[in-house]
């Protein structure tokens, strides 16, 4: 499996040299550049993909959360930030940590390893196809496993999910970019930030909303052409 490339946006030109000290220590990491203003990541974003941003909150010109917004299919977040009150919208943006500055070497290990174990899962289902019909998750302090045929939609639940099955529903301490790389792609879809739904329990559909098990389902500005390539 090839290395997680990532960018820094950081306009303290401290904190983003702590950044890329710890990425350069970090072997399946690969640092393809660091920008001091949203703008200018929003540039190299153009015409670049990468898989991991370290985003800061309090940037010049474009702030760190609405810079996420404008992403309409953002890779995998962590904020780097000082201010701990924005925890709560990040987690609803769907980062996949959170690090409050300053922060030591371990705990950024902590929140690029929760971004490997994605990507990881990801390739798995990949390369198994959809031979795999289940997937365990952490729900109350034990692994449950879930088969894909029983899931009708995800919900997220700011730092939490909630899996909704033709049986019952689970909550489970997991982001919805981490639980989207761990799904089959061909069987589900996510319609929203906050949605990824079954293609298969999809009842109805109109350009605002899906209908999954009776229950309706907002579609996402940016996820409009996922729903009309099905």
């Amino acid at each position: 499996m090839s290395n997680i490339r990532c960018i820094i946006v950081e306009d303290e030109p401290l904190a983003a040299r702590v950044l890329t000290d710890y990425i350069r220590q970090t072997p399946f990491l690969d640092l393809q550049g660091t920008f001091k203003d949203a703008i200018l990541a929003t540039d190299f974003l153009r015409n670049h993909s990468t898989d991991l941003i370290f985003l800061d909150i309090h940037l010049p010109k474009l702030k760190g959360m609405a810079f996420l917004r404008t992403l309409n299919h953002p890779p995998a977040v962590i904020i780097t930030t000082a201010y701990h009150q924005y925890a709560v919208e990040g987690f609803e943006l769907n980062v996949t940590d959170y690090l409050l500055k300053p922060f030591e070497f371990e705990r950024f290990l902590v929140a690029v390893n929760k971004v490997r174990t994605a990507r990881q899962e990801q390739h798995a289902v990949a390369e198994e196809g959809v031979t795999r019909d289940f997937i365990f998750l952490n729900v109350q302090k034990k692994k449950v496993k879930i088969l894909f045929s029983e899931i009708a939609y995800i919900e997220s639940q700011r730092e939490y999910i909630k899996i909704v099955t033709t049986k019952k529903e689970y909550i489970s301490k997991l982001s919805t970019h981490e639980i989207e790389s761990a799904l089959p792609p061909a069987l589900f879809k996510r319609i929203h930030r906050s949605y990824i739904v079954a293609v298969s329990k999809i009842d109805s559909y109109t350009a605002e909303a899906v209908e999954v098990n009776g229950v309706s389902i907002p579609i996402g500005r940016g996820y409009k052409e996922v729903i009309d390539k099905l």
